[in-house]
């Protein structure tokens, strides 16, 4: 299975937000839309970085007095690993376990056309299984 398959049983809208905007309209944003992380676009619309629950977390534990007013570029990872319809299930885990995250954009031609989490990701591996076990006990059942 690939990102394409979860992209088109998902949908491929993204929250974004712009790097100057402030933590505050951060947080806004992740409550309002109910996830865990946003795209960060820079100038033309190109992905300039992530920023996720976590960041803000470490952020708060590390020095909290301002965070609010602060801009999203301040703590923004930039450069995301990000990953391309065409990469296999087992590709996106291994990126994500590697690189410690649980989301990557998706970019194809250098656009931004998705994301996709590792929650989507085990959930379609887990769909894989049952799959496989069904089919194994039709088999062995005929």
């Amino acid at each position: 299975m690939f990102v394409e398959t979860i992209l088109q049983e998902k949908g491929s809208r993204v929250v974004t937000i712009e790097s100057d905007a402030s933590v505050a309209d951060l947080v806004s944003t992740l409550a309002e839309h109910n996830i865990g992380a946003v795209v960060v676009l820079g100038p033309l619309g190109r992905v300039a970085g992530i920023i996720s629950e976590r960041d803000i977390v470490r952020q708060l534990a590390r020095s909290p007095d301002g965070l609010l007013e602060r801009s999203v570029a301040s703590l923004m990872t930039r450069s995301p690993s990000t990953c391309r319809c065409d990469d296999t299930l087992d590709e996106v885990m291994s990126r994500m376990s590697r690189g410690r995250f649980r989301h990557l954009p998706v970019i194809e031609n250098g656009r931004l056309v998705g994301i996709v989490s590792i929650g989507d990701v085990v959930k379609r591996k887990i769909e894989l299984v049952e799959q496989e076990a069904g089919a194994l006990r039709e088999y062995i059942a005929s």
